[in-house]
Order: structure tokens, then sequence, then C-alpha cells
């Protein structure tokens, strides 16, 4: 086979390549608009998992790692907090996101009581 020869489902470099999984590239933004569309679903993951943690703390089942989830909460609340000031999703916060409820901004909450009924 000659050097120029090419093989089967090998591209040659000058042919030009699609990105069919991609869609063709669009100017005006395209890129940015992306990037913006991808944090905000980064935070809306962070969102459901302070939620999910808030709920936990809520569980007296979960009394025993009480301290565990809190921990987390804080760190999620945290890692949130920064990403919005990072990336300045602030806008963005107040179109689609629930804001922190006094509860879970306690700086030390109490873990919940058990009832005597229990």
């Amino acid at each position: 086979m000659k050097h120029h020869e090419q093989e089967e489902g090998h591209h040659r470099h000058d042919e030009r390549r699609g990105h069919p999984h991609h869609g063709p590239h669009r100017h005006g933004g395209g890129a940015q608009t992306f990037r913006r569309g991808r944090a905000l679903d980064f935070l809306k993951r962070l969102e459901v998992k302070r939620a999910t943690l808030a709920k936990q703390l809520e569980q007296t089942e979960l009394q025993a790692i009480y301290a565990v989830i809190s921990g987390e909460l804080k760190a999620v609340e945290l890692i949130r907090n920064e990403f919005i000031e990072l990336f300045e999703l602030h806008e963005s916060q107040e179109e689609s996101l629930d804001k922190p409820t006094a509860k879970t901004q306690q700086e030390d909450p109490q873990p919940p009581t058990e009832s005597p009924n229990e």
C-alpha cells in the first residue's frame, strides 16, 4: 500500500470532521452560554444535595450521625456559596433556586429530639 493511500476508517489530516454528537458550532456566545448552562446544572445538583442533607437532619433515625450530616451540609453550602461567587451566578439564584433557609444557616444546629412516644 502506498503512503498516501488511506486505510478504511482512517481520515486524512486535511479532511474536516464534524462532531455529530455535539451538533454544528454556532457563533454568538454559544460556548459561553453552554458553560453557563453547565454551571447552573452543577449548582442545581448542589441544591439537591443541600436539600437532601437538610431533610436528613430532621430525621430522628439518623440522630446518631447528626454531626456528620451537619458537617456535610455546611461543606455543601460553603461550596455552593463559593461557586455562586466565582461564576457570578447571583441573578440565577433568585430566578430558579431556593435561597438558604434560616435553619440551614444556623451556626450550631441542634439535633432533633426523640419524642417520648418512640
